[in-house]
């Protein structure tokens, strides 16, 4: 297979859908990739402003994460600001903790969600409201993970690391997965149907 005939297979209509996956599927391990090298090199040339991104998004998710703990899920919770550490008893008379490091924080995957989106074609006029939009649904989604993280430690004490590194961490990516799904069925198909 020559790179034209790959030009050709991309370009017809009936491969749109395996294109487009195997487009966002690359975008995706890309990004990830890049990321790890950038925070190997400490977020060089802009660090400082990348670590003040990351506090004020800590204390962002911090902060809503206990409104939404108390207020939504009315669960008796014991804070530590200076930690970002949020605790409550468990039903074994012991304590469900979440601390709240800079990694824990929507950096990478407001991240990820801004190259992808910039990266996938598609019209301007929708992204330019699409992409912010994905930013709030993104932000959201973890403070659902960080309140699931706690919330599975009071009847599963020994759940942290099930919760933490592997169901909320598949919900996290289902979510920007299902929101460049949307893009792509209602927004980019249509516009290449209206070009075609």
């Amino acid at each position: 297979m020559n790179f034209e005939d790959i030009k050709a297979y991309c370009k017809d209509p009936k491969n749109r859908n395996t294109v487009n996956v195997g487009l966002f599927i690359l975008l995706i391990i890309s990004f990830h990739f890049l990321y790890l090298g950038w925070q190997s090199l400490h977020y060089w040339p802009i660090e400082n402003a990348v670590n003040r991104l990351m506090v004020w998004s800590v204390n962002l998710v911090f902060s809503q994460a206990c409104w939404v703990l108390e207020h939504i899920f009315r669960i008796d919770i014991t804070t530590l600001t200076s930690l970002r550490a949020i605790s409550t008893p468990n039903n074994t008379g012991g304590w469900a903790h979440v601390v709240i490091a800079p990694e824990c924080a929507s950096l990478k995957q407001w991240l990820h969600w801004l190259f992808l989106m910039i990266l996938f074609p598609g019209p301007w006029k929708h992204k330019l409201w699409y992409i912010p939009a994905g930013l709030v649904i993104i932000e959201w989604t973890n403070v659902i993970r960080i309140c699931g993280v706690l919330m599975m430690q009071i009847p599963w004490p020994n759940s942290f690391h099930l919760a933490h590194d592997y169901i909320f961490k598949f919900f996290f990516y289902l979510i920007i997965f299902l929101m460049w799904v949307l893009w792509v069925e209602v927004f980019y198909n249509k516009s290449t149907k209206t070009k075609s």
